[in-house]
C-alpha cells in the first residue's frame, strides 16, 4: 500500500511558529488565471506525470499544506477528479477503504464549506486548533477563536464526518499547568477522534523564533515539558484514546494504556489511528505532489523545489522540478530507527538484515538495562520512560 501527499502552500496570514513552506495569495491575475488556479493546473499535471510511478495501490490521500481549507471548491474538484483519473481510484465516500484527510483551519469550515465538502471525497479532517485561549490563539496569529472550534466540529459532524483530528500546543510562555490542563479538558469533551499535541518549537527563520533570540519569550525548562507531557498521557489514556506514537492518540474501545513496557501483541488497535503519517512512521512509499513536497519509495527521496513560481513554470513544460538522494543501506537503517522507534510497537527487528540487527541489539543492551527500550518478540520499542530521551536514544541506535 501507498500514500498520496498534496501540498497546498497557501494561507489567509502566517503563525508566527510554523516553518512549513506556504505564502499569502493574492487574486490577482497572469494570462487570465489567478496563482491558485496556475498552481493546481500544475498540480494537475504533475499527478498524471508520475501517474505511473508507484507499484503499489493507494491507500490514504492527504491535502495538507499551508491551509487547504483555503482553496476553492472548483480547485478541490480538480484535484479530486484528477488524483481519480490519474491514479485509477474509485471511491465511495461513506464506505471506503482509502482514507482520504483534509487539513483545515476551524474558521474555514461554514456552512458553504461544509455543503461543498458533501461533493468530496473527503472522509477525515485535520484541524489546526492549537490552543483554547484566545490569548495564545492571538498570541500565534491564528485567524480562529476558541469558541469557533467546537462550532466548526458541528458543522462537521451534521454532514456525516467521523474522523475529526486535532492538534494541540503546549509550553507556551509563561504557560500553567492549570491552563494546559483546561486545553486538554476542552479537547475530551469534543469527542474527537484523533489528536496530536506538539510541544512550542522555536524554529530557526520564524517569527517566534526572532523572538526567543531578542529576549521577548522564554522557552520552557524540561521539568516543565515532562510534567506537561505526562498530563497530556494521563489525561487522555483515561479518556480512552490509545496513545500510538509520541505525539499522537487516537480514540479506542475499550480503554488502553501504552507506552508502559507492553508491545501491541494481542491488544486492539485503534480504527482511528491515522493511516497517512503511519506510512511515515513505517516505511511505507508514497508521493508528495506540489511545491516542496517530499516523497519516497524505499530506495531514494526527492523533493520538488520549494517555489511557488518556479514549480508552475516547470510543469507547464511538462517537466517536474525536483532534486533526489539514493538511500543507502545505512542510511535506511538510521531512517528506520528515526521513525519506527516512534510508534508503540517500535522497530520489527526482521525487518532487518541480521547484520544490523546484531549492530542494534549490542547498542540497544544498556538502553534496556536502564528501562529506556524493551524488547517484546521480535519488536524493540520505547519504555513510558524512554520517551522523554527518545532523540537521544535514537542518535545513541543510528550509525554514523
Amino acid at each position: 500500500m501507498a500514500g498520496l501527499y498534496v501540498h497546498v502552500p497557501f494561507c489567509a496570514s502566517r503563525c508566527i511558529y510554523c516553518g512549513f513552506y506556504s505564502t499569502i495569495p493574492t487574486r490577482q491575475k497572469d494570462n487570465g488565471l489567478t496563482i491558485e488556479e496556475q498552481y493546481v493546473n500544475a498540480l494537475c499535471n504533475e499527478m498524471q506525470l508520475r501517474a505511473n510511478e508507484l507499484d503499489e495501490p493507494i491507500r490514504s490521500i492527504y491535502l495538507g499544506g499551508g491551509t487547504p481549507s483555503q482553496l476553492t471548491y472548483k480547485s478541490l474538484q480538480q484535484i479530486f477528479s484528477t488524483i481519480k483519473k490519474a491514479f485509477h481510484i474509485t471511491w465511495n465516500k461513506n464506505n471506503s477503504p482509502l482514507e482520504i484527510t483534509m487539513e483545515c483551519n476551524p474558521d474555514d469550515v461554514t456552512d458553504t464549506f461544509v455543503r461543498d465538502l458533501q461533493k468530496l471525497p473527503i472522509n477525515r479532517i485535520s484541524m489546526g486548533v492549537q490552543t483554547f485561549s484566545d490569548e495564545r490563539l492571538r498570541f500565534l496569529h491564528r485567524r480562529h477563536t476558541a469558541d469557533e472550534v467546537e462550532l466548526a466540529i458541528k458543522r462537521l459532524r451534521k454532514i456525516g464526518i467521523h474522523n475529526i483530528s486535532i492538534d494541540l500546543m503546549f509550553g507556551f510562555p509563561n504557560e500553567t499547568m492549570n491552563e494546559w490542563k483546561s486545553d486538554i479538558d476542552r479537547a475530551i469533551q469534543l469527542n474527537v477522534e484523533h489528536l496530536s499535541a506538539y510541544s512550542l518549537m522555536y524554529e530557526e527563520g520564524t517569527p517566534l523564533y526572532q523572538l526567543l533570540k531578542n529576549g521577548k519569550v522564554k522557552e520552557m525548562d524540561d521539568e516543565l515539558y515532562r510534567q506537561m507531557y505526562d498530563l497530556l498521557i494521563n489525561g487522555l489514556t483515561q479518556a480512552g484514546y490509545e496513545h500510538y506514537e509520541i505525539s499522537n492518540f487516537a480514540k479506542l474501545k475499550p480503554q488502553r494504556s501504552n507506552f508502559k513496557g507492553q508491545t501491541s501483541k494481542g491488544r486492539d488497535q485503534s480504527p482511528f489511528r491515522s493511516l497517512h503519517n503511519s506510512s511515515y512512521w513505517h516505511n511505507v512509499p508514497y508521493i508528495g505532489l506540489g511545491a516542496a513536497a517530499h516523497s519516497y519509495n524505499n530506495s531514494k527521496r526527492s523533493w520538488n523545489v520549494a517555489d511557488i513560481k518556479a514549480y508552475i513554470s516547470a510543469l507547464k513544460d511538462n517537466k517536474r522540478p525536483y532534486e533526489e538522494e539514493f538511500i543507502d543501506e545505512d542510511t535506511h537503517y538510521n531512517d528506520m530507527i528515526m521513525t519506527a522507534l516512534r510508534t508503540r510497537e517500535g522497530l520489527q527487528l526482521s525487518t532487518l538484515s541480521e547484520p544490523y540487527q546484531d549492530y542494534l541489539m549490542r547498542l540497544a543492551k544498556p538502553l534496556i538495562q536502564q528501562n529506556l527500550l524493551k524488547e517484546d518478540d521480535g519488536w524493540l520499542h520505547l519504555t513510558h520512560n524512554g520517551i522523554y530521551v527518545s532523540d537521544a536514544i535514537m542518535s545513541d541506535l543510528m550509525k554514523i
